[in-house]
């Protein structure tokens, strides 16, 4: 295959220039996904009409213009695409098509890209594992473990070279922990910035992108975005015009933002004050010892990188996991509410109940979480421009039928592998998950860079540098 594999960066100057059509590029990934994706299971539906989109593209007058021209994209089944059914991972949700795409859909078409599909994932995307209705998706990198959730098939889809990017969403850690889980990028933009889904969870959930390498995701957060400065952000050094929330570097003068003068293609070096915490669990919970022997390595590369690094030995306060979950079980009763119970999982009806029983009780989590959000998250935080913790806390669990299965069992596998993530959730900080190493185990290890807000060109940069000293490994029968 010539394009399946390749970057959206190569494939959109290629269709520019005319060295290949859009319609050439989407059938070879159509054909890409007929071959991997019965082994993986990403998506729920495969979009044959992509392929005339892609012709209607090439006419397009602007097409020497479009940023994301001809590549093809992948939608989290929870997002509107027009014509198209949202299930949700659902089979209690309508099969109604939606009448017009979600706005980051309409903000990737409007930039050249063509969806051919859309990616599974667990029943309302309530939980870190990637099974449904629809079937189990599976970890490219084994197909005996989970590629994580809830943005399981769009991670897998990365992964397995099936598209160059693809289109998720975070509400305590969805785009993570596949990310991580995968061995792909992947960010949580800060609240605000990205349009999130029409059901964000209260303001925990935001959509973000998912890619095989950082310039891809800066590109494709930038047109989530609608700010064409966060394309180029990954090189550590291009201007990005300030704007209320903009973090500002504790380097830089009042007025001005810290600037530089990258090299054409590669990181520029920059200098910030990076904190990492190998073990930011509360006491009780286990952390992997080469997760986080991987942090340190991070730090490490990032000293050398000429960054200013210290170590963070303080734990996460002990009250904000209980709140975290608590938070998370309302939310599942909310999202439940107006469906058909009947048709819901076993799971999801557990989830849901829990959830109504706390909403009651009055421990729903909102309390502990507009202090985490208003003042905590910034005081554990301390002084640092960016933190880097593990994305999980274990390796991923085994593919299987979760749905199936009662309360105990998901909260605790959840807690156990995936408990990491949701805190920055819980106060709307961006984050990102950067693949870093390779476990004993053979499944990818990924690192998290957390920032205050406005600090997604800061994550970008770093993962930049990160990725140019580690570069990421492709899982085995996948690498074009």
């Amino acid at each position: 295959m010539l394009w399946a594999g390749r970057s959206a960066i190569e494939i959109a100057a290629a269709v520019r220039q005319g060295e290949v059509t859009a319609a050439a590029v989407v059938e070879e990934h159509l054909h890409a996904i007929a071959e991997r994706d019965p082994g993986v299971g990403a998506f729920r539906r495969v979009r044959e009409r992509a392929v005339d989109e892609a012709r209607a593209l090439q006419q397009r007058r602007d097409l020497a213009e479009l940023p994301l021209a001809g590549v093809p994209v992948a939608v989290k089944d929870n997002l509107e695409v027009a014509g198209e059914a949202t299930r949700g991972g659902s089979a209690a949700t309508a099969d109604t098509p939606a009448p017009k795409d979600h706005e980051t859909v309409g903000r990737l078409r409007a930039a050249g890209a063509v969806v051919v599909g859309l990616t599974n994932l667990p029943e309302l995307g309530l939980v870190a594992f990637g099974d449904s209705a629809y079937g189990i998706v599976r970890n490219p990198w084994n197909l005996a473990r989970t590629a994580g959730g809830s943005s399981s098939g769009s991670a897998a889809a990365v992964a397995a070279g099936m598209v160059p990017v693809a289109l998720g969403n975070d509400g305590m850690g969805s785009l993570r922990i596949p990310g991580a889980c995968c061995g792909v990028f992947a960010i949580k933009p800060g609240t605000g910035l990205v349009p999130p889904p029409a059901d964000d969870w209260g303001g925990l959930t935001e959509n973000g992108p998912l890619a095989r390498n950082v310039p891809d995701l800066a590109l494709t957060l930038s047109i989530l975005a609608a700010d064409p400065g966060l394309a180029e952000a990954w090189r550590g050094g291009t201007r990005v015009e300030p704007r209320p929330s903009l973090l500002r570097s504790v380097w830089a003068d009042d007025d001005e933002v810290w600037a530089a003068q990258p090299p054409p293609h590669s990181p520029e070096p920059f200098d910030l004050r990076v904190a990492y915490a190998p073990q930011p669990l509360p006491v009780g919970l286990p952390m992997d010892r080469e997760f986080q022997a991987a942090v340190r390595a991070a730090a490490e590369t990032l000293r050398i990188a000429g960054h200013t690094v210290v170590e963070h030995d303080r734990r996460l306060p002990a009250t904000l996991g209980p709140a975290t979950i608590a938070t998370w079980l309302t939310r599942a009763s909310r999202a439940a509410a107006d469906l058909d119970r009947s048709r819901l999982e076993r799971r999801t009806r557990v989830l849901a109940r829990a959830g109504r029983v706390l909403h009651t009780l009055r421990l729903d989590g909102e309390r502990r979480r507009a202090r985490w959000h208003g003042y905590g998250a910034d005081q554990w935080f301390g002084d640092a421009d960016v933190l880097i913790t593990p994305t999980l806390a274990a390796i991923p669990p085994k593919a299987d039928r979760w749905g199936d299965r009662g309360f105990p069992r998901n909260l605790l596998a959840n807690i156990r592998y995936a408990p990491a993530t949701g805190a920055w959730n819980m106060c709307g900080w961006p984050a990102i998950t950067v693949p870093i190493a390779t476990h004993s185990s053979g499944l990818p290890i990924g690192v998290q860079l957390i920032a205050p807000p406005g600090g997604e060109p800061h994550l970008l940069g770093l993962a930049a540098q990160l990725s140019a000293a580690h570069p990421p490994v492709r899982p085995r029968g996948y690498s074009n």
